[in-house]
């Protein structure tokens, strides 16, 4: 009887500890806002069309602002407190939300859903 109920704990413990130890070393690391910067942030999800489109038309046109914006990617699915901190602070309900904030910090623009490639690089543009 002893064995059986060790073997059921471990049968629920080990799982446990394994998604601890998974979802801890997974965690987003939040880029620090560098000041006068204008900063980019996209909540994105892995499993979002329309945010795997999104992602295709920043690795296009992002390069050419990297040294001008910040851009700080997050991924909704990853459950972490500066995730979820920033989910409530900019109030995303769906997938992809894109807040662009100027170099004082506050946000210019908000963007729900994909837009084209030519519409995001002129936001980008206007970011000052």
């Amino acid at each position: 009887m002893r064995k059986n109920v060790i073997i059921i704990s471990l049968i629920f413990a080990i799982p446990l500890m394994a998604y601890m130890a998974l979802t801890a070393s997974n965690q987003t690391t939040a880029q620090t806002t560098q000041a006068g910067k204008p900063e980019v942030i996209k909540f994105t999800s892995a499993m979002c069309l329309d945010c795997q489109t999104m992602n295709k038309i920043f690795k296009e046109i992002f390069p050419k602002y990297e040294n001008k914006i910040v851009l700080t990617e997050i991924q909704v699915q990853d459950k972490n407190s500066f995730n979820e901190e920033q989910i409530k602070k900019y109030n995303v309900t769906l997938v992809p939300t894109i807040v662009l904030l100027n170099s004082k910090g506050q946000q210019v623009k908000r963007i729900e859903g994909a837009v084209t490639k030519e519409q995001m690089d002129s936001y980008l543009q206007g970011l000052e």
